[in-house]
Parts: C-alpha cells; structure tokens; sequence
C-alpha cells in the first residue's frame, strides 16, 4: 500500500508539472500554482483558445429534480425557453430554466405521471394511475383542465402533438385491442386507432404518427394519423427520434437502435448502443441516446451509425432530449437531470 501511494504522489507531481508547462505555454503566468480549471491541454486547440472556451468537450451539469427519497423522473419535454420534467413518484412536473436549470416552478399533475408533450403553448401530461391527462399553461404553470373523454384514455403512457392534435398511448387494452386516443387541444376526443402490442413510445414526423410495440418488436407508422402500417424493429422497442428523413428506434432488449427510412420504413441499419437504451433525440446531426442499465448516453452519426462516443450522465438515465444547444438526460435512479 505504502508502494502505491508513492507511485500514487509521482503521478500526481508529474501530471501538476505537465499542465503547469501547458499553462506556461498558453502564456499564463502560473507562479507555481495550477492554472484555472480545465485548462488540462487535454481537449483544447487554437480554435478553443481564441474563443475563449476554457473548458473540456462534454462536461455534465446535474440538476436535482422530484422527490429525493423514491425515484422520481421520468420523462421530459422542451417549451422553447424551459425544460419539463416529469416526477412519478410525487405527482408533479418541473419545469427548469435551460441556460442556468434554475427551477421555474413545480406544478401537480395526476397521479403518477408518465409521458409529456408541448403543443406549442401548453403542456400535456399523461397520468398513468389515473388514466387521464393534464394540460398546464406553459407560462405559469396553470392547470387547464384533466380529460378523459368517454373514458377512452387507459393508463397512458407515451403523449405527442402533432401540430394540431394530442395523441395518446393506452399502454392497457381496451375493447380487445391497444389503442392511440387522438383529442383535440380542448382535450375533446378525436378518434381512436389500433396499434401494436403494449404500445409505449409515439412521436410525429410532421405527417404521420409513429408508435412503438413493445411486446411485438414493431412500430406502427400511422399514415396520415389514420392507416396503420406495421415495421419489425429490435427487442422490446421503446423511445423513438426522427431526424428530418429517418424514424430511429431504441431497442431496450438487444442493446440497439433501428434506423427505419420514414417514407416507406425500409429497415437502413441497426446499430449498437450501450446496455438497455430507453431514450432517443435528435441534434441536428447525432442521435443520442439513454442507456438506462450503463448510466450513460451513446453518441450516433444521423448519417452513418457510427459510433462517436459514449459519456457518463447520472443513475438509470431513461430520457434524453434536445433542447437547440444541449443535450439533456433524465436519470430516474438518482433524481436529477444531466445537461451535457
């Protein structure tokens, strides 16, 4: 032990006077003392140095979020200024500011909320204990109502707009079949569709609805919101992204995602990620996604699949989205979203 720790302190000693010659290099004058943070010359390069990004690529800024004392989060969604976050175990959505993550304020819901959507002024949430879902004013936080129109609403899970419309996930079936409940954003009931098996996860890509099978390893791709058409993906399918051609889908079984072409679902690849992936989001360019048994999100080339890294967010990380800069990771085991 005492031979380790000196190698230990060798080390140490060598890596201060490794970045202590960095520093001076960079022109800081260091007296002998470390150079401000990040400064490791690990990451940094002129184009850093002239913009004055003093910092490592990838760093993680954690928010603490929900009850601390159950796990709490499980899904999020982007109102353009603020991220929502949804906190099962004590009935409520926080919403946190993006540039600081200074809360904005902490609103009930229904009772265990799941799933939570934007339509652009309001935001809807689906309670699953309850089998309703309730909308909230975006600005303040006010509820505008709780809908379960002619009881067609059962134990919602997954919930998106469509630029019109909200759609539901029933993750219970009713009348022998599992079924999206489409309402308007009055919260009046629109019509009802049949999907797959346990359905979980749905998302839009601008026209048609797209709903994950978890059971039946498919997707359900709504054409028009109204003829349903059914694609194999991997094991257990879960979140979904869809990145302006392609509907990628989270493969929690296999360790992978799918790469279906969104025009035809022409099947472009599968690709792996880390241990049991759950979320799914779309930056521009990269897919990322939550790998809910690795406490970490993988990095994807859109274009390719190729594997551009994998990085360390908190316990049990189920969500991820984009918020136009950032990446952020919901992290269901230790209460708290990441920002990265």
């Amino acid at each position: 032990m005492r031979h380790q720790k000196g190698l230990g302190v060798v080390f140490a000693m060598l890596a201060f006077g490794a970045t202590l010659a960095f520093a001076q290099n960079l022109g800081f004058e260091t007296n002998g003392e470390a150079p401000p943070v990040g400064v490791t010359g690990t990451g940094l390069n002129p184009s850093q140095i002239a913009v004055l990004h003093w910092y490592d690529a990838n760093q993680v800024t954690s928010f603490a979020v929900g009850k601390q004392s159950a796990e709490g989060p499980e899904s999020m969604a982007f109102d353009g200024a603020n991220m929502w976050i949804v906190n099962g175990a004590d009935n409520t959505v926080t919403k946190l500011r993006v540039t600081d993550g200074a809360v904005q304020g902490v609103f009930a819901t229904g009772n265990s909320p799941e799933g939570i959507a934007f339509d652009g002024a309001n935001m809807w949430v689906a309670n699953y204990a309850d089998s309703t879902v309730t909308k909230l004013r975006a600005s303040d936080g006010t509820n505008l109502g709780t809908f379960n129109p002619f009881h067609l609403i059962s134990h919602p899970l997954g919930i998106a707009f469509d630029g019109v419309s909200i759609w539901v996930v029933n993750s219970v079936a009713t009348s022998g079949s599992y079924k999206v409940v489409k309402l308007s954003t009055s919260g009046q009931i629109r019509f009802t569709r049949t999907v797959g098996t346990f359905p979980l996860g749905i998302i839009c890509d601008g026209v048609n609805l797209w709903v994950t099978n978890n059971s039946d390893n498919t997707v359900t791709k709504l054409v028009n919101g109204n003829t349903p058409t059914s694609f194999s993906v991997g094991r257990s399918p879960f979140g979904m992204a869809y990145d302006g051609a392609n509907v990628w889908v989270a493969n929690f079984d296999d360790s992978t995602v799918t790469k279906l072409r969104a025009s035809d679902g022409a099947n472009l690849g599968t690709f792996a990620t880390g241990p049991n992936p759950v979320g799914i989001a779309f930056d521009g360019a990269n897919i990322w996604v939550s790998n809910q048994n690795g406490n970490s999100v993988t990095k994807l080339a859109a274009s390719t699949g190729a594997h551009l890294g994998t990085f360390a967010v908190g316990t049990t990380p189920v969500a991820v989205t984009f918020d136009g800069t950032d990446i952020w990771v919901v992290n269901l085991g230790s209460n708290s979203v990441s920002k990265l």
